[in-house]
């Protein structure tokens, strides 16, 4: 904050970035942005704005300059910054359980190297599942979400019946409100499960990566044969049963995918579905032993991603309702003051404080990816073990704290002045990954290519000032029909 007692006003923290030759874009600490030209940002950073001109007063309403230190603007400022870190105060809500290592698939870029469907001892057993529950309802969030995930947790289908049953029971003793989500391929899912899952009210998530050539590519059986009928039957069943809000699916962008951005989203609206998730490759498990089979630049997924999107939005605007759900996430962190609960775009980062994972064995994770590098040996990030350890032991863990203090962006080198900073996040686990270092460099750092890239992108698009594009936007963020935003409702 830049304060003189000659000066007509102060300048308070903000960042910025030339978005375009003749506009520059200003962010303030809570997320607000106004573009000014580049005679405007002039007159603003020397001193000359008048008090009375209109950019004067957007600036102030803003929370760009304020008039005094004891101007309220500099306490809305802070409120709102609040706002944007609530997400702290909900540590930690998702909570991750592998209840089983073992699939009946074998994916080219399977991220969590899952194991073949015999063998018991890759199962989370009852007493482990118990005491992970417990762990869940120890955090001090009221809010939790149980998501269940492998394998193909499907395999073990009676451990996370329990898990459902007794960890209602335990959150109706704690006052907690509780939800449960299972991510499966689908492929083994039964008429009893389908009852079983609607009976509780609970959501699946699915993978779905476009019509059958591309899913088969990407996703099949241990035998070879594609996974596409079987997914397609499975969803249809589930259909069948559970209203639309309940079921989710994303893609994972292979090389095989890169020419096929409408193709992969008509996939998704023939199939009933409200949303995709178009899903980089990440860096672990199978993906990176045929990288040079799966890979692309981070150019190239920019592309798809942009022509995708472009797609996406056409659709809506001639009545189709499909989300791309990474650009909800960031036009909600961009265009309203609420932060997300979307664990990659959060910081300090999201693991650990956002999400946890409890692997089949007992072992704790500040994240999935976490998880992943233990799969192949390397433990660096583990956190502790239910069965043994304390809440107290895990969470104040000195991985943990070495990833908390490695991850605040307002101090990092390539953040700090970033003026997308707000908007974005860091998984410092993924930088080890890629990097070999947790802080990691942002000059070669192909996440935050592509999350720049992304933003960038949503900036122009809003600077247009589209009122058909805004309006699909808007019904994205509020979760409305376009109609509805139309019409005002």
């Amino acid at each position: 904050m830049t304060t003189n007692k000659n000066h007509p006003y102060i300048i308070l923290p903000l960042t910025f970035m030339r978005l375009e030759r003749s506009r520059l874009l200003l962010v303030n600490m809570a997320g607000e942005f106004i573009l000014l030209s580049d005679t405007e940002f002039n007159n603003l950073i020397y001193y000359e704005l008048e008090n009375k001109s209109e950019l004067y007063k957007n600036l102030h309403a803003k929370h760009f300059i304020c008039k005094s230190q004891s101007d309220t603007a500099i306490d809305l400022l802070a409120i709102k910054y609040r706002t944007k870190k609530d997400f702290l105060s909900h540590f930690t809500s998702l909570h991750m359980f592998v209840v089983t290592q073992r699939c009946n698939q074998k994916c080219t870029y399977c991220q969590v190297s899952s194991q073949s469907e015999n063998g018991s001892f890759y199962e989370m057993n009852i007493e482990t599942a118990k005491k992970a529950v417990d762990m869940t309802l120890s955090s001090p969030s009221k809010y939790i979400k149980i998501e269940f995930q492998g394998g193909e947790p499907l395999i073990n289908f009676e451990t996370v019946k329990y898990i459902v049953e007794y960890a209602n029971q335990e959150a109706l003793k704690k006052n907690k409100n509780i939800e449960f989500v299972i991510c499966t391929n689908l492929t083994t899912i039964t008429d009893d499960m389908i009852k079983y899952i609607s009976d509780k009210s609970i959501f699946i998530s699915t993978s779905l990566d476009g019509p059958q050539p591309i899913h088969d590519h990407n996703r099949n059986y241990r035998n070879e044969k594609g996974t596409y009928k079987d997914v397609i039957d499975g969803l249809n069943r589930v259909k069948e049963k559970l209203s639309q809000q309940y079921i989710s699916a994303l893609m994972t962008t292979t090389r095989y995918s890169l020419d096929y951005p409408k193709e992969i989203v008509d996939e998704y609206v023939q199939n009933g579905l409200n949303s995709i998730f178009l899903r980089p490759l990440n860096p672990f498990g199978y993906a990176i032993e045929k990288i040079n089979l799966l890979g692309y630049s981070p150019y190239e997924f920019i592309t798809f991603y942009k022509r995708a999107l472009d797609y996406i939005i056409k659709l809506n605007i001639e009545g189709i309702f499909l989300e791309e759900y990474f650009t909800t996430i960031l036009l909600t962190r961009i265009l309203t003051p609420f932060s997300t609960g979307f664990v990659d775009l959060q910081f300090p980062a999201g693991t650990g404080i956002m999400g946890v994972i409890y692997a089949h064995d007992g072992k704790v994770y500040p994240s999935d990816e976490a998880r992943m590098l233990a799969q192949v040996g390397d433990n660096t990030f583990c956190i502790g073990d239910i069965r043994t350890d304390s809440y107290r032991d895990i969470f104040y863990n000195y991985n943990m704290q070495k990833i908390i203090d490695s991850s605040i962006a307002e101090v990092l080198p390539g953040c700090s002045d970033c003026a997308f900073q707000i908007y974005c996040g860091i998984d410092p686990i993924r930088n080890y990954a890629t990097q070999k270092d947790i802080i990691g460099n942002r000059t070669t750092n192909e996440s935050c290519y592509i999350n720049k890239e992304i933003i960038k992108y949503l900036f122009s698009a809003i600077s247009e000032g589209d009122r058909d594009k805004m309006d699909v936007f808007w019904s994205w963020i509020t979760n409305r029909k376009l109609s509805d935003i139309k019409s005002g409702q």
